[in-house]
């Protein structure tokens, strides 16, 4: 099999470990993450002064010599799929695209093929230079089915690297755009008694609960205060919707990213999300206060109105931050106009 020799020296004041070494003075060029650096030491493909070296804590000094031996990307398992995307930035090392609703991100038992990573191997093509030694995009974050929305995937091992980081420390700035029913405001005295809930300056929604699996339905996800994984979202009223209001307009945003998250905590405050097949339930709205074309539309809406609409990180690359906005899709817009929305 191909393969290329990366060789460079120890800078001053290196690290005590061999792999921190080698993640901070391997070449950039090389396109080398801090787990893939593991990876290969583990596999003897790494020398130091001549020597393999297969131990990632091994002590290094200034002055040592050091040559990888990096095995060319092998081709994914995954086959590549001529389907359309809506790409909205693209560089060598990462892709954003706009993920229409009802399109898996990664290919699963359930759904081997028609998914955006079938897509992006067939559209990246030789520009992906390998995520962990294999010719494939590198997904650092998932968006469900059937919510539409910003996307970014890494091009490289690098970049991969760098954008699950800032996923990992939730850095990332993500912003949905969602209609719900009802219309969660700071003046609901039932909402103050909804436990891991509470209101910031500006009838900003804050729940803050944990989130796991749900005891007896493995493809739900449930609000728990003992177990799970700590979950924080925010929400806030962009437009009340009929009069009383029975659906609100919100933009919600993640501190952290679980599974459903959006999904689950809204549906925990009384607030579920229109369509939500899961979370939802099929809640009628009052013809009075909405209209019947606005009732008949929300009745008819056949997935979560949920939307993807801000996404903004720094390049792992470059270091700039880039930021990206998409308007919502056709559907959901057709329901905030029935439903009386701008």
């Amino acid at each position: 099999m191909a393969h290329t020799l990366v060789s460079f020296t120890i800078a001053e004041n290196p690290p005590p470990r061999l792999d921190k070494a080698l993640s901070r003075d391997v070449p950039a060029e090389a396109d080398l993450s801090r787990s893939r650096l593991g990876r290969l030491i583990e596999t003897g493909a790494v020398t130091v002064n001549g020597a393999v070296v297969e131990n990632p804590r091994f002590k290094v000094s200034e002055g040592d010599e050091i040559t990888v031996t990096v095995e060319a990307a092998i081709e994914s398992h995954i086959v590549g799929e001529d389907i359309p995307l809506v790409v909205v930035y693209e560089d060598d090392d990462l892709i954003v695209i706009d993920k229409p609703a009802g399109m898996v991100v990664h290919p699963a038992p359930g759904t081997p093929n028609g998914t955006v990573v079938n897509a992006l191997i067939h559209h990246c093509g030789d520009s992906l230079s390998g995520v962990g030694g294999e010719k494939r995009p590198g997904i650092v974050h998932r968006i469900d089915k059937d919510t539409s929305g910003l996307l970014v995937a890494a091009k490289s091992d690098r970049a991969h690297h760098g954008l699950a980081a800032q996923f990992e420390d939730h850095s990332v700035n993500r912003r949905y755009l969602a209609i719900c029913y009802g219309a969660p405001d700071q003046n609901d005295p039932r909402i103050h008694g909804v436990k891991g809930t509470n209101f910031e300056p500006g009838n900003i929604l804050k729940v803050q609960t944990f989130l796991g699996r749900h005891k007896t339905d493995r493809q739900r996800q449930a609000v728990s205060f003992t177990q799970g994984r700590h979950a924080v979202t925010r929400a806030r009223i962009i437009e009340s919707l009929g009069v009383p209001p029975v659906a609100a307009l919100l933009e919600c945003w993640l501190e952290t990213g679980r599974t459903h998250q959006i999904r689950v905590h809204m549906a925990h405050v009384g607030h579920s999300l229109i369509g939500d097949p899961v979370y939802g339930g099929r809640r009628k709205l009052n013809v009075k206060a909405i209209g019947e074309a606005g009732a008949e539309a929300a009745a008819a809406f056949s997935r979560q109105a949920l939307h993807a609409a801000t996404l903004g990180f720094e390049h792992p690359v470059t270091g700039e931050w880039i930021e990206f906005e998409s308007d919502l899709p056709e559907d959901m817009q057709a329901l905030l106009t029935a439903l009386g929305g701008s």
